[in-house]
């Protein structure tokens, strides 16, 4: 009896055993299809070039599957994601062609048609609010990596430790006059409330027109009027009039102060007016050009 009652013992045991090992592997392989599930990457559609470069900060670039024309950072950017075109002119059917899961963009960039058309495709997205201010993008910041449930803190800090620590002071507030050149034929000039506007005033200069908002075409006479101290254009501005000597042929440019002195400043596009988490970096460049074109 003593034999039987010790054999039952062990077979309850080894049974036991062997039913808390298969739950065990149960709640593993639940656990594994769980990560499996977390660590789905996304394919993403984003459609500004402040929000491209948030996304790829935050350690997403890899899921970028498409950008619009002005996404031009990361430099390697449109070596994997496919370049969309210009805002104005991307279709919801060229989106949705790239299967996308997550679409970004901001108000101020599509038009309520293509709103409308990604809110009815079903693909989840987020159409944000961009102000073109200091605190405009440190909340873009935010509002976009929290959207990965992703730090946004340390991307603000380097904005504001840029501008607290590397923007000097200027003795002598140079008037600037930004162009937009896609040749010569075609020559606009900005105007007050646009994204250069802000970075010339940030950077400690002021902007040679204040009589209108946006932008405009430039006439010899708004240039004289003007008098800069000082022109700023893209690099690929400057090269679509085939460099700085193009620039001094434009049409009254020698009888202003930046034309007889030959002072021209030439930056990045993307750098300089798209707002987004390398801003303080651009204020730093374009303040650290006026200094050298100051002396």
């Amino acid at each position: 009896m003593k034999q039987i009652h010790k054999f039952l013992a062990i077979a309850i045991v080894v049974l036991a055993t062997a039913s808390c090992k298969k739950e065990t592997e149960k709640n593993e392989g639940a656990v594994t299809a769980a990560d499996s599930t977390a660590v789905e990457k996304q394919r993403i559609v984003s459609l500004n070039s402040a929000i491209t470069e948030i996304v790829s900060a935050t350690g997403h670039q890899d899921e970028i599957v498409g950008v619009d024309v002005t996404s031009t950072y990361p430099e390697n950017i449109k070596e994997t994601a496919k370049d969309l075109g210009h805002i104005r002119s991307i279709s919801i059917e060229s989106i949705m062609a790239l299967q996308p899961t997550l679409i970004l963009g901001t108000d101020k960039d599509i038009s309520p048609e293509l709103e409308e058309k990604i809110k009815q495709s079903g693909v989840k997205h987020h159409i944000f609010t961009q102000e073109i201010s200091v605190e405009g993008t440190k909340q873009l910041i935010k509002d976009v990596a929290s959207v990965f449930n992703a730090e946004y803190e340390p991307i603000q800090a380097k904005i504001d430790d840029a501008l607290a620590s590397n923007v000097k002071p200027l003795d002598k507030k140079p008037k600037v006059l930004f162009i937009y050149a896609r040749g010569a034929n075609q020559l606009m000039v900005s105007g007050t409330g646009t994204p250069v506007d802000k970075v010339i005033t940030l950077a400690g200069a002021e902007n040679a027109v204040k009589g209108f908002e946006d932008y405009k075409p430039l006439t010899p006479e708004a240039l004289i009027q003007s008098n800069p101290d000082v022109i700023l254009m893209f690099d690929s501005g400057i090269g679509s009039l085939g460099g700085p000597q193009g620039v001094w042929q434009i049409p009254g440019m020698d009888k202003t102060n930046a034309g007889k002195n030959k002072k021209i400043i030439s930056m990045d596009g993307g750098l300089l007016s798209s707002f987004g988490p390398r801003l303080g970096q651009a204020v730093e460049e374009l303040n650290g050009k006026l200094m050298e074109n100051a002396k």
